[in-house]
C-alpha cells in the first residue's frame, strides 16, 4: 500500500518542465530557473570555395566571438527529417512480405527516402546560444543588441532567431520535425476563429 501511495504522491510533470521551456517570447526561450536563452542563426557559407586563407579568418573570428562571450554555446543541427526510423520499418517489412506487388512499391518508398535524404544530405542549422541569467541586472533587449553587433562585427553573417525560428529549432531538435510550416502555441489554434471571422 505505501509504494502505491508513494507513486500517486509524486508529481507529475509536464512536457514544457521536461526540456526545460517555460515559454517563448519574440527575442528567448525563457526557463524554468528564471534563464533566458537568446539564439543567433548563423549563415553557413560553402568551404569548399574558400581559399584556405578566408577559412582561417572565419576559424579566428569565431574564436574571438567565443572568446569575447562567456556564457555562448554552439549548436549544430540536422535541418531536415530524419527517416532513419522509416527505412528501418520499410526494410523490416520488405523481409516480411510475400506479395510481389506490395514489395515493389515497398522498395519503392524505400528509394524515395533515400532520395530526400541525399538531396539534403547538407543541411544543417548552426546556431549560437548565449544565456542571461536572471542576476545579471541588463536590459535583455539592450544585452541581445549588443551581442549581435559583436558578433556581426567579425564579419559573421547572423540574425537573431525570432519566436517562429526557436520552435522550429526545437521541434527539430526534440522530434527531427521540419515539415510543418506553422507550429501553435497551443495545439488546435488553428481552428479557433480569429477577430475578423467573430465579427461576420
Amino acid at each position: 500500500m505505501k509504494k502505491k501511495k508513494n507513486k500517486s504522491n509524486k508529481k507529475l510533470k509536464s512536457t514544457r518542465e521536461l526540456i526545460n521551456a517555460k515559454t517563448i517570447s519574440n527575442d528567448s526561450l525563457k526557463l524554468f530557473n528564471d534563464d533566458e536563452i537568446v539564439f543567433f542563426v548563423i549563415q553557413p557559407q560553402n568551404l569548399s570555395v574558400m581559399s584556405q586563407e578566408n577559412i582561417g579568418a572565419k576559424i579566428f573570428s569565431l574564436t574571438n566571438v567565443l572568446k569575447g562571450l562567456a556564457d555562448m554555446e554552439m549548436i549544430c543541427l540536422n535541418s531536415r527529417d530524419n527517416f532513419e526510423d522509416n527505412k528501418l520499418f520499410i526494410k523490416k517489412r520488405i523481409s516480411e512480405e510475400t506479395d510481389e506487388v506490395i514489395t515493389n512499391l515497398l522498395k519503392k518508398d524505400l528509394y524515395h527516402l533515400d532520395q530526400i535524404q541525399t538531396q539534403t544530405a547538407t543541411s544543417r542549422l548552426f546556431l549560437l546560444a548565449v544565456r542571461i541569467k536572471p542576476n545579471d541586472q541588463v536590459e535583455t533587449v539592450a544585452l541581445i543588441h549588443r551581442i549581435e553587433k559583436l558578433i556581426k562585427l567579425q564579419n559573421l553573417q547572423v540574425e537573431k532567431a525570432d519566436k517562429e525560428q526557436i520552435k522550429n529549432m526545437l521541434a527539430v531538435y526534440f522530434e527531427q520535425n521540419v515539415t510543418s510550416d506553422q507550429f501553435e502555441d497551443y495545439e488546435g489554434m488553428r481552428w479557433y476563429p480569429n477577430d475578423t471571422e467573430k465579427s461576420i
